[in-house]
């Protein structure tokens, strides 16, 4: 008789934070996999364009996982779940999960953006049939057999994009959560509310592993709801109307939520909005199609080169009539709100206008350096700057030992984070009676684990 095997393959995003998340699970023969993810500052630095550039070209550079780790494995692959649509999860979709020949499966959002980024991919394919994806969408709470012995379930969660859930594998040795990312919010407008009741009810069924992100399980907090966001956004903006001309948000182009949050106060201020930006337009505008966002009226997206220029220009003669939202939030070279600063686009700051950052800075090396140059370059134009006005979509520790305590999984896997963000975690399921190296494994990159069944 074949000894039984369940299999944790660390592709990518362990051992760092913000980037490259993909995990695969081997449930005998069978290999199911959790996202495809990019990683973003490794992107911004690569010096070709991203869509142009070759798997192998990306896999060397760190902007995308290293699968090779998985091609033992490719025809025993029955499916692969994305949990959310950040481009950390699914932005390496393109690039890798064709290969695998199975079907991808997520909700609707996420979906959508995962086509847009194909129609992008097949303008420099080859054959386009050759990276062709069959793609399936759930509805939080939806189950699917994908073989005789395991079947997916998607549980909905709150996170700072829309339509997030948490995928379980249900395999015959027990439940497998796969919970990156996550925050427990009930006050979300937009998206999905945790599901409570399922989580306890998956805890006493058996959860034989949990695979959770560790971004922020350092902070000793339970992470604010999105309701004290849209105060903090209602606040700021009211104040800075009062002694700004022209009025600049940057904030998470995926932030459906807060974005919807943004441009009601700038409605109730009498200013018109505009959304400048590439990413600002792929995803303000899938979330228009979806229903998930509702613009004020007169609104306008610009996301190509010409029209934000032009949009930029209007702007600029009647300052106090408008309000932009941009991208640019982490300092990121070529996004709107650098290249203002650097007079690239003809919108000029002076003293007279505020920037408010909705948003915080990734915590990654490249990002701090972007961050930092572009603060400095505000600062001495004299312009108005508002920081901070955001709260994470990432779980605290305390949210972290709920989520531990309902389900009361027999294994944990820390992903989704550097080393001392894997540690902390370690010391959180310490604290709830786990002990490292018998029921909680740290991993890194390219190693996999077998669970001791």
């Amino acid at each position: 008789m074949e000894p039984l095997t369940v299999e944790v393959f660390a592709v990518g995003g362990y051992g760092e934070a913000g980037g490259r998340n993909m995990t695969a699970v081997r449930v005998d023969e069978e290999i199911v996999i959790f996202d495809c993810g990019m990683s973003l500052d490794k992107s911004l630095v690569f010096e070709k364009d991203f869509q142009k550039a070759s798997a192998r070209e990306l896999r060397r550079v760190k902007a995308i996982p290293n699968d090779p780790i998985l091609r033992p494995h490719r025809s025993k692959t029955v499916a692969a779940v994305l949990s959310h649509a950040h481009l950390d999860h699914i932005g390496a979709v393109p690039k890798l999960l064709f290969k695998y020949k199975c079907p991808v499966f997520g909700t609707e959002f996420t979906i959508e953006l995962v086509k847009a980024d194909l129609r992008n991919e097949i303008r420099y394919a080859d054959e386009a049939e050759d990276i062709m994806i069959n793609l399936y969408t759930v509805e939080p709470g939806d189950e699917v057999q994908i073989s005789s012995k395991l079947r997916l379930e998607f549980i909905p969660i709150s996170h700072s994009i829309p339509c997030c859930v948490l995928p379980v594998l249900h395999t015959p040795y027990g439940a497998i959560v796969y919970a990156c990312d996550f925050k427990f919010d009930d006050n979300q407008i937009i998206g999905y509310k945790p599901d409570y009741k399922r989580l306890k009810q998956l805890g006493k069924e058996g959860v034989l592993l949990l695979i959770t992100e560790s971004l922020r399980v350092a902070e000793e907090i339970k992470t604010p709801s999105e309701s004290v966001a849209r105060e903090m956004v209602n606040d700021v903006l009211r104040f800075a109307d009062e002694e700004s001309e022209g009025i600049i948000v940057t904030t998470f182009s995926s932030h459906i939520e807060r974005i919807q949050a943004i441009a009601d106060t700038a409605d109730r201020l009498g200013r018109k909005v505009i959304l400048a930006g590439r990413s600002m337009g792929k995803y303000g505008r899938i979330a228009e199609e979806l229903g998930l966002l509702n613009l004020p009226a007169g609104a306008r997206i610009y996301d190509r080169p010409e029209t934000i220029r032009r949009g930029l220009e209007r702007a600029n003669k009647e300052k106090e009539d408008y309000l932009l939202i941009v991208t640019g939030h982490q300092g990121e070279p070529g996004a709107v709100l650098p290249r203002i600063v650097d007079g690239e686009l003809p919108y000029r700051l002076t003293e007279e206008d505020s920037v408010v950052f909705s948003s915080s800075t990734i915590p990654s090396p490249i990002n701090r350096a972007n961050r930092y140059v572009l603060d400095t370059k505000l600062r001495l134009k004299g312009v108005k700057m508002f920081k901070d006005v955001h709260v994470s979509g990432h779980a605290g520790r305390e949210d972290h030992r709920l989520m531990l305590r309902m389900l009361q999984p027999e294994f944990i896997v820390p992903a989704h984070g550097d080393p001392d963000m894997l540690a902390a975690y370690a010391e959180l399921a310490t604290q709830e009676g786990y002990e490292v190296n018998r029921d909680v494994f740290i991993m890194f990159d390219g190693t996999k684990l077998s669970l001791p069944l």
